[in-house]
């Protein structure tokens, strides 16, 4: 008998941890899960799944709007928080039984809190002690608010899910991917949104042309986009009110102030010292291609190792942690070409490399642009436009990169990710045959590069 209690133990139900529990249970090992939330992580609870039911929420405004220029009757129309959030709550609700189902079915034990490490093979967990042969970490992140004077008074996304009603302004300060699409979302609501931004320009880390095309859409949508814009310290005007202070010494009204300036590795009060497990500055778990961290039996999955934080990704690393240490099947973790959205108005959906990047890594580059208005808007009053960006390898023909802004974008960029991810040639483009009329043609009818 196993002088263990489990064969593998996780610490975290998101969407990494429960894949590994299952897959690893699949294999025939004695598995535990612990979490000290709800069953189901980040992305099902607090995050990407919530946030895209806000996301079309919002977007109805726009669609009624749109509707009248094509002969469609709309009368009074208005907004329910308290209904839409109670409709969110019940899906939110059944996706949680379902990844409890999943657990179950699969034979993994549930204890419920958070796991803290004692030595490498044990943790507790409430009042309880486990011991584990091997290890999972997969605890995920957490938002992170600067020690900024006022912090008591902002909200982060987690709370923005619950909010009991619909602020008529909201500050929101960040200008990555959660605050440009939650921008997006309080103004489709019908919020006066203020974006605050230190940056010269939103989501850092993205192609030049997409972060410009966002910058543009947000603005032509009304929210004020603020760049290269500090915040000195934010204060209670009066209960339910608020004053947010720039370093400009300009101050802004808000009935909400939200931080969305980065998320964190949820490592704090982990134990991770009692184990020998290494953390950067950070606090995220270095791991190697196969999720192994520095000690033998433990290893960490998800955003908690900050690799690529994103949900499939993880689901792909527990995967494939599971097959490696318990199938008898190596497969390490292959992070090149992973397909990202950001579901901001516009949107956006990009896989493979930004231009700079790929200026850095290839001898020469063509570049293949076009923005253009989409054929919905041409009897609207919108004046969107969309972007379509290729980055071609010279040498090799191979497309490197693909950028898309507008309508549709991730619904685009998944189909040609397929496609790049396998190494398509622009030449393999250019024979493609459009489908007429649609946004995505676009991409297969690029033909003479703007930049080289």
């Amino acid at each position: 008998m196993s002088r263990f209690d489990y064969d593998l133990f996780v610490i975290g139900a998101g969407s990494g941890g429960v894949r590994a529990s299952r897959i690893a249970a699949g294999y025939g090992a004695r598995v535990g899960i612990c979490e000290e939330s709800r069953v189901g992580g980040t992305c099902v609870i607090r995050g990407c799944v919530p946030k895209k039911l806000m996301t079309y929420a919002a977007h109805f405004a726009e669609d009624f709007s749109d509707a009248r220029a094509y002969g469609w009757s709309v009368g009074p129309t208005s907004f329910d928080w308290p209904r839409f959030i109670a409709a969110k709550d019940k899906e939110i609700d059944r996706l949680n039984r379902i990844y409890l189902s999943l657990l179950s079915n699969a034979g993994v034990e549930l204890v419920e809190g958070r796991g803290v490490f004692i030595d490498r093979h044990t943790l507790k967990v409430g009042e309880r002690l486990v011991t584990a042969k091997t290890i999972l970490i997969a605890v995920g992140g957490r938002p992170f608010v600067p020690e900024i004077d006022g912090r008591e008074h902002v909200i982060t996304s987690d709370e923005a899910f619950h909010l009991t009603s619909l602020p008529e302004t909201i500050v929101i300060v960040g200008g990555g991917f959660i605050a440009s699409e939650f921008a997006g979302i309080f103004n489709g609501l019908g919020s006066k949104v203020t974006q605050v931004y230190r940056g010269d320009a939103l989501l850092r880390g993205f192609d030049d042309d997409v972060r410009e095309a966002v910058t543009t859409g947000l603005r032509g949508h009304g929210i004020d986009v603020r760049l290269e814009c500090g915040i000195q310290k934010i204060t209670r005007a009066r209960p339910g009110s608020f004053s947010v202070h720039l370093n400009s010494g300009k101050i802004l009204p808000a009935d909400q102030v939200m931080y969305a300036t980065g998320r964190f590795p949820h490592t704090p009060g982990l134990g991770l010292e009692a184990a020998g497990v290494n953390t950067d500055n950070r606090g995220a778990i270095p791991v190697d291609g196969f999720s192994s961290t520095n000690v033998a039996n433990i290893y960490a999955v998800g955003d908690v190792t900050n690799r690529i934080n994103l949900t499939p990704v993880a689901l792909h690393e527990g995967h494939a942690f599971a097959d490696t240490v318990f199938g008898n099947r190596a497969r390490s973790c292959d992070h090149r070409f992973v397909p990202s959205a950001v579901f901001s108005n516009p949107a956006v959906g990009t896989v493979g490399y930004t231009e700079s990047e790929a200026r850095e890594v290839f001898p020469a580059v063509k570049i293949f642009r076009s923005r253009f208005r989409h054929l919905k808007h041409t009897l609207t009053a919108s004046e969107q436009q969309m972007m379509m960006k290729l980055i071609v390898c010279r040498d090799s023909d191979r497309v490197v990169g693909l950028h898309v802004v507008g309508q549709d974008a991730a619904e685009i960029v998944q189909g040609f990710a397929v496609a790049v991810k396998s190494g398509v040639t622009k030449a393999e483009f250019d024979a493609t045959i459009g489908i007429h009329p649609t946004a995505a043609e676009e991409l297969v009818t690029l033909r003479e590069p703007v930049e080289t």
